[in-house]
C-alpha cells in the first residue's frame, strides 16, 4: 500500500509540476515589470504629502525648530530670504533656531501644489506674528519651494520668499 501511496503522489506531482513551473515564470515576469516599470504615485496622495510638509515647515518654524528642515531640506538646498540674502541649508536652520525672533503664531495658507512626475512646486501664504527685539510685528510672506521625490521621500531643494507689502495683506 505505501509503494502505491508513494507512486500516485509521484504521479500528481509529475502532473502538477508544470503548472508550479508556469506559475514561477508569471511571477518572475511581473517582478520585473515592476523593477523596469516602476508604479507613478497617485498624484493626488502626493500632493497631499507635500501640503503636509508645508503645514509641518510653518510649525516648525513657529517652535524656532531645526530639526525638520535637516530632515526635509536636502544638503544642497539653496534659498533667498524675503530680503533678497541667500542662503544655504546651514543658514537656513540657523535663521529658524535664531534666538531674536519668538513666534506667537506662524500659519501656512493657500497652499497650493504642483507635481510633475519626481518634481512639485508648492506656493503658500506665510501669515506670523512675532516679537523681534520686544516689537511686535505681524508679517505675509509668500513662499515658493521646489521639492524633488528621493529613495528617501520628498526634499526641498530650492525655496523662495517674498514679503507682502501691506496694502496686499490679507487680516491675519
Amino acid at each position: 500500500m505505501i509503494k502505491i501511496t508513494g507512486m500516485v503522489a509521484l504521479a500528481i506531482g509529475l502532473l502538477l509540476a508544470p503548472s508550479w513551473q508556469s506559475q514561477e515564470i508569471w511571477r518572475d515576469a511581473c517582478i520585473q515589470r515592476c523593477i523596469a516599470q516602476p508604479l507613478i504615485g497617485d498624484p493626488e496622495v502626493q500632493r497631499q504629502e507635500i501640503v503636509s510638509l508645508e503645514r509641518e515647515a510653518a510649525r516648525a518654524i513657529q517652535l524656532n525648530n531645526g530639526t525638520y528642515f535637516q530632515r526635509i531640506y536636502s544638503d544642497d538646498f539653496a534659498g533667498t530670504l524675503s530680503h533678497g540674502q541667500q542662503v544655504n541649508k546651514t543658514q537656513w536652520i540657523d535663521v529658524i533656531q535664531s534666538p531674536a525672533v519668538k513666534y506667537e503664531s506662524f500659519n501656512a495658507s493657500e497652499i497650493n501644489v504642483r507635481v510633475f512626475q519626481e518634481t512639485a512646486v508648492a506656493t503658500c501664504l506665510w501669515s506670523s506674528r512675532s516679537i523681534i527685539k520686544g516689537q511686535h510685528v505681524s508679517v505675509q510672506i509668500r513662499a515658493v519651494h521646489v521639492y524633488v521625490d528621493t529613495p528617501r521621500g520628498w526634499h526641498v531643494v530650492f525655496g523662495q520668499t517674498t514679503n507682502l507689502p501691506p496694502d496686499v495683506q490679507q487680516p491675519l
